[in-house]
C-alpha cells in the first residue's frame, strides 16, 4: 500500500469508491432512500472537485488502484474517510487516519473532529474519538443520523 496526495485525475475513481462504499458497507444502517440521498448515482462533480482540491486529501493505492481516500479541511475537520469494501479491516482506514492526524499536528490543531456515520462510529471510537452529540442531517430530502466526534491530538 502506498499513500500519496490526491491528484485531479483521481476524481472519478474517488467518487466511484465513495458511491460503492456507501451502497455496500452502509446497507445495514441506512435505508436505500438514505443511501441514494447520501451518495447519488449522479453526483455533483464540480463540488467534489472543489472540495477534494481545497482540502488536504490523501489516497491509498495498491497495484496502481485507489483503495481508499480521506480528506481534512483547514480547521481540523475530517471530511471523508472511505475504503473499498474488499479492503476493509486491512489497515487502510487506519493508515489514512494516522497520516491525517500527523498533518493536523503540523498545522497546530489540538483536536480533530468528524461527523461519523452509524457504520463508522465504532471505528472512530476505537481510534480515540469521543461522541460529542448525535445529529440528524437532511440530504436530498432524506434524514440521516450521524455523530459529531472529536479526538484530542
Amino acid at each position: 500500500m502506498k499513500t500519496r496526495l490526491y491528484k485531479s485525475t483521481d476524481l472519478m475513481y474517488v467518487v466511484q469508491l465513495f458511491y460503492d462504499n456507501i451502497h455496500s458497507v452502509c446497507v445495514n444502517d441506512y435505508t436505500l432512500e438514505q443511501l441514494d440521498a447520501w451518495a447519488p448515482q449522479n453526483p455533483d462533480l464540480y463540488r467534489w472537485k472543489a472540495s477534494l482540491s481545497k482540502n488536504h486529501t490523501l489516497v491509498v493505492e495498491e497495484n496502481g488502484e485507489i483503495i481508499g481516500f480521506g480528506d481534512m479541511g483547514e480547521t481540523g475537520y475530517l471530511d471523508r474517510l472511505y475504503v473499498r469494501k474488499d479492503y476493509l479491516h486491512k489497515g487502510v482506514a487506519t493508515l489514512i487516519l494516522s497520516q491525517l492526524e500527523k498533518y493536523a499536528k503540523t498545522k497546530g490543531f489540538i483536536f480533530m473532529t468528524t461527523a461519523a456515520s452509524i457504520t463508522a462510529k465504532s471505528f472512530f471510537e476505537k481510534k480515540g474519538f469521543i461522541v460529542l452529540n448525535e445529529q440528524v442531517v437532511e440530504r436530498r430530502g432524506a434524514r440521516l443520523k450521524r455523530y459529531l466526534m472529536e479526538k484530542k491530538l
